[in-house]
């Protein structure tokens, strides 16, 4: 993103507040606006611009005259490249071993190495190669999906909760693309967190029983914390403010005086912001998240243009999940406490290892400990 420093209107461009770290804050409507108004619609237009006008406007552009274009034209077209006959259909993966472009020849020696790998693919990189395909320059069926040219496409990471050291400063959680016209609930709607799929209770003596509900299902109160204004979630009758308890504490210690507004009345369009700066996402009471907004760009043609598809998730972060501590094979699924069946405590199970150990044939209970349902982390992988 463009930095600027010249502009009449210094509030509504972006302008690096510490170099290569955040800029200062800016309006994010305003700086479509400024885009748009400095653009011609061709610019930023998703139809094929014809092949004569551009071959003229690039000719111009470069500097060189229509001959010379022509020339080009021949010496670089797809044709000149092809590698097999006319008739048959290209297998990308396919490279004559004898051929004198220096391309080809790199890429030759890059399959011959790899060939010698003992390497696949595991499940991971499988869907993220998933992911890469449903986003690059996927179009709606229908004209009235589609993404509307000149829109904003903003480019979050979501960190993982302030709880989890290991990775909550360093690695996003996930990575999502949403467009100017999205409002802060649809963000909030696309988080993946695993405290929201906790459930509530303990169940040694009812394994079998479902639970009536999840821990999202039944706290839905959440905020977000953007340049003193808390959006909070306000969209279910059993909504609470839960950030009034911060805002009366920063009364009475002179802080700056926050504002509240409702996430699901507040687009990205109408927040003022700042690009790489840590802002925060709370749900669950107490479980916290970072939020950065790293990019902030025109949409193009080449991207995903089904809007459908927003919130797009183009990464998520893929960690070790937790084994059973009996059979170490099998997810744990079970969490128990004061248990003398157990090696540690508190201990993990998988849900065979802890029926077996802690139920006879009948399903009765064994014993005196407490158990508790376990969502594991790597879930989301």
């Amino acid at each position: 993103m463009a930095a600027s420093s010249s502009s009449t209107e210094p509030s509504n461009i972006p302008d690096y507040e510490y170099v290569d770290v955040n800029t200062k804050a800016f309006h994010v409507g305003s700086f479509r606006n400024e885009w748009l108004n400095r653009l011609k619609p061709s610019d930023f237009s998703f139809q094929q611009q014809d092949e004569d006008a551009f071959d003229a406007n690039f000719a111009q552009e470069m500097g060189v005259s229509a001959e010379t274009m022509a020339e080009l034209k021949s010496l670089c077209s797809l044709d000149s490249l092809r590698c097999h006959p006319d008739d048959e259909p290209p297998d990308p993966d396919l490279v004559p071993p004898d051929s004198t472009l220096k391309t080809l020849v790199q890429r030759k020696k890059k399959q011959d190495y790899s060939a010698t790998l003992k390497f696949f693919k595991n499940r991971h990189e499988l869907y993220a190669d998933e992911l890469e395909r449903l986003t690059v320059g996927k179009k709606p069926e229908s004209m009235t999906d589609m993404v509307p040219e000149g829109e904003l496409i903003l480019t979050i990471n979501v960190y993982y909760p302030a709880s989890y050291e290991r990775f909550c400063y360093v690695r996003p959680h996930m990575t999502l693309l949403l467009t100017g016209s999205h409002s802060l609930a649809e963000l909030r709607d696309a988080i993946c967190c695993v405290s929201d799929l906790q459930v509530c209770g303990e169940f040694s003596n009812t394994p079998d029983m479902a639970p009536d509900f999840i821990s999202k299902d039944h706290f839905k109160s959440a905020f977000f914390f953007f340049e003193g204004v808390f959006y909070n979630d306000m969209r279910f009758p059993e909504c609470q403010d839960i950030s009034m308890t911060t805002i009366e504490w920063a009364k009475t210690r002179n802080f700056p005086p926050y504002s509240q507004a409702k996430m699901e009345e507040t687009l990205f369009a109408d927040l003022k912001i700042k690009v790489g700066f840590p802002y925060l996402y709370c749900h669950q009471g107490d479980c916290e998240h970072l939020v950065i907004i790293t990019d902030i760009r025109l949409v193009h043609k080449g991207d995903c243009i089904d809007k459908r598809l927003y919130p797009l998730l183009i990464h998520k972060h893929r960690i070790v999940t937790q084994k059973c501590a009996v059979c170490h094979v099998f997810i744990g699924r079970w969490f128990t406490t004061n248990d003398e069946f157990a090696p540690s405590d508190p201990c993990l199970f998988c849900d065979k290892c802890f029926r077996m150990l802690h139920y006879d044939a009948e399903g009765n209970k064994l014993g005196d400990f407490l158990a508790y349902p376990y969502v594991d982390r790597g879930a989301f992988n």
